[in-house]
């Protein structure tokens, strides 16, 4: 369900300050959005050549996807729905919880420059609440699920050990339910759910509330992986004024 998503919208409509909405904040003490510095992996890939393509479900895609789309060595993040068994699903599909599929964003980048567990270290550190199953703050379901969609045998090696690196340390204060699950499929989301986080063209409170955040924090705690200007889906035509598709695969 889009609750957080619905309470946002509906107290911009009514001139309700966010700032009353703490509560509703992914990741959140009282103050607000409290990012984790997670450790860096004692396991991890070789740094070679070559794009290798991950997949993260970590709650809504918008912020998940405006976090890596800052990220340097990431050629592209894409917003979209992994883990189901439905076919090309709709966002409204997905959002019934019927479909088995995860909001998610698929990462295709470079680990000479950033590795998969650089990513994960990001993708704990300031995107996802991992201890919460099926739920992000107030947005709850399946849809919503923590969860890690591992390409290789070499990305599940990693995924597994940095979790019980995570859960070891107590990083979190209870234990980490991200699902490490093989990946299956990805589609692509609707093209209105592509880079909003960087032009605020749906939703905008709610994105300015719960992901501007995020991306914050990505800049503050990982400045030598920061890249000010993000790789969109959609690059923007400067003498039209309108997006135009950024191809990825």
């Amino acid at each position: 369900m889009r609750f957080a998503r619905r309470i946002a919208a509906a107290a911009i409509a009514i001139g309700l300050p966010l700032s009353g909405l703490a509560f509703l904040s992914v990741g959140a003490n009282a103050e607000g959005v409290l990012p984790v510095q997670a450790p860096a992996p004692v396991l991890d890939q070789p740094t070679t050549h070559g794009m290798e393509t991950a997949v993260f479900a970590g709650g809504c895609f918008w912020g998940v996807q405006g976090v890596f789309e800052h990220v340097k060595g990431v050629q592209s993040a894409v917003s979209g729905y992994a883990g189901g068994n439905v076919a090309n699903p709709s966002y409204q599909q997905v959002s019934s919880e019927t479909t088995g599929h995860a909001e998610s964003v698929k990462v295709v980048y470079d680990p000479s420059v950033v590795t998969y567990g650089e990513l994960l270290q990001i993708f704990f550190s300031v995107i996802t609440d991992p201890t919460t199953l099926n739920r992000q703050g107030n947005d709850f379901g399946t849809s919503y699920r923590s969860a890690l969609f591992v390409m290789n045998d070499e990305q599940k090696k990693i995924a597994s050990a940095y979790l019980a690196q995570l859960d070891k340390a107590g990083v979190f204060p209870s234990k980490i339910v991200t699902e490490v699950t093989p990946y299956t499929n990805f589609y692509k989301a609707e093209d209105y759910h592509q880079d909003n986080a960087y032009t605020m063209k749906v939703n905008a409170g709610y994105l300015a509330y719960f992901d501007e955040p995020k991306i914050a924090d990505m800049k503050v705690n990982f400045p030598d992986l920061w890249q000010a200007t993000p790789v969109l889906v959609f690059a923007a035509n400067a003498s039209q004024g309108a997006p135009q598709p950024f191809l990825t695969d």
